[in-house]
């Protein structure tokens, strides 16, 4: 008998059923995600964490297969509140099922950390409660950084390349509510074919630089792990001083170059790369500030280091200074060097970095690059107006004029951005956290970034000795600032369960 679920009176406005459904078909899709850690785990000779990950793979098979096949929504359709409860609440099916085998494996303590951990993975955050990740099971470290991965392109994305269905049902709502950006110029017609193409990228991606790292000191395994980290711009390792481990500059160039990569639309890059249109390079605004950006920020960085003398040669200061200015910038959160004790100015100007992210479409966190071009825009626009009150401005972007609704909507956001950020600072000076201390952790959620800072989060404990309710709010954040806000923030307010 199979379980009917009848839309009560409001339902008819969200189809609940539907949406329970697809969730199923994306657990399904977890659980085979999960085959590659436990493959790891037998080459590596891990019977214990083997068990535990065939555990974690049937449990969340089960459960996929339960809420695909026993619920039988009465309509499949999909629309635009469909979509975003989807986005929104799938990212948290995932992340549960997720923790399992942290769980099972004794990774964690509890279910909090469970949590914690693996939204920060999925996410692509990279905020840990775990301190000592060498003394992990090799499986553990790998599911670890294949969350980011998943993460990185995203998992609604995922499921637009591999279930074309969903392409005529509510497709279009769903690929805006997860891929971040303004705006989501498509590639192709249809959604499914935008999926695949811009999936194909991030595989090739993943192919050729886990080839290049393998040429140098890291085995075929750390290599993988770091790969997946670094496209992804999640920076989860597996040893506990990172990169640090293999000093080793042809590993941080070749890390550095892909993190720059990721951090640029991937749709810019598929039209240059796949359709050959050289054109996007020069037509692109956000592609210069964002290049500009980095190189201005590598020469501050650089000149910084080089007159407080942090380096002995000029070849490594630029190589730090490029690492972590583009680490800062993409959200990555890969470190060269600990600025923390070396005075305040670099670390402050890397925050900056932080704060503005990478580029639109692309894996990096942070408020996005080309919403700060549009502000930038629109205030030279409006100081323009003040001497000549009669004249009529607009926004362009690409050559292309940014409609009104869309420079409203980017102010907005950078508001309600500075909002959240300010107010889950203060809940976390509630908690003794240090304001300035506070505020960057906070900007660290939201952004994806995943630096600690200060006494609370910056020692080896990293987040582990937070309090509970100050992690969850963190977790909440992250995945916030990963749906970019409204997509999560649309839930919460009452005109979304009304019915129209």
């Amino acid at each position: 008998m199979h379980l009917l679920v009848s839309p009560r009176k409001y339902s008819q406005t969200i189809n609940f059923p539907i949406v329970l459904r697809v969730v199923g078909w994306l657990l399904m899709i977890e659980s085979v995600f999960m085959l590659a850690p436990l493959v790891v785990a037998i080459v590596y000779g891990e019977e214990w964490i083997v068990l535990d990950f065939s555990i974690a793979v049937v449990v969340t098979f089960l459960a996929g297969l339960f809420m695909n096949y026993r619920i039988k929504p009465k309509s499949k359709t999909m629309r635009k509140r469909e979509g975003l409860l989807l986005t929104a609440t799938v990212w948290v099916f995932f992340s549960i099922f997720g923790m399992i085998p942290f769980l099972l494996s004794g990774t964690v303590t509890g279910f909090t950390d469970g949590f914690f951990e693996t939204m920060s993975g999925f996410t692509t955050t990279g905020a840990s409660v775990i301190y000592n990740v060498e003394a992990l099971p090799r499986g553990v470290l790998f599911w670890r950084s294949m969350m980011q991965w998943i993460g990185g392109m995203g998992i609604i994305l995922f499921t637009l390349a591999v279930l074309p269905m969903l392409n005529y049902k509510g497709g279009v709502s769903l690929f805006n509510s997860e891929v971040t950006g303004i705006t989501h110029e498509r590639m192709r017609p249809r959604v499914s074919q935008t999926a695949k193409s811009l999936w194909m990228i991030y595989v090739v991606f993943t192919v050729v630089l886990a080839s290049l790292l393998m040429l140098g000191p890291m085995d075929w395994y750390d290599a993988i792990c770091h790969t997946m980290s670094t496209v992804s711009t999640g920076g989860f390792s597996t040893k506990n001083n990172g990169l640090h481990f293999w000093h080793d500059y042809y590993s941080d160039i070749v890390i550095m170059l892909f993190m720059l990569l990721c951090g640029i639309n991937f749709t810019i890059i598929y039209n240059v790369v796949v359709r050959g249109k050289f054109s996007e390079l020069k037509r692109s605004d956000t592609l210069k500030w964002y290049l500009f950006i980095v190189l201005f920020g590598a020469i501050i960085v650089f000149a910084r280091i080089s007159h407080m003398g942090f380096v002995d040669s000029w070849h490594f200061g630029a190589i730090l200074a490029a690492f972590d200015t583009i680490s800062a910038i993409t959200s990555t959160g890969f470190a060269t060097y600990d600025y923390e004790h070396e005075g305040q100015f670099i670390f402050f100007f890397l925050i900056l970095l932080m704060f503005f992210g990478g580029m639109a479409g692309s894996t990096a966190g942070g408020a996005k690059i080309d919403r700060f071009v549009v502000l930038l825009k629109n205030v030279k626009n409006e100081m323009y107006k003040v001497v000549h009150s009669n004249a009529v401005t607009t926004v362009r972007l690409d050559g292309k004029s940014v409609p009104h609704m869309i420079v409203e909507k980017v102010l907005a956001f950078l508001s309600v951005y500075v909002v959240v950020m300010i107010v889950v600072a203060v809940v976390l000076t509630q908690f003794g956290m240090p304001a300035f201390d506070a505020l960057f952790n906070s900007l660290s959620a939201i952004s994806n970034i995943g630096f600690g800072y200060g006494e609370m989060t910056g020692g080896p404990d990293k987040f582990a000795s937070l309090p509970s309710l100050c992690k969850w709010l963190l977790a909440f954040e992250m995945l916030v600032g990963r749906l970019e806000i409204f997509t999560v923030l649309a839930l919460f307010t009452p005109s979304f369960w009304k019915k129209d």
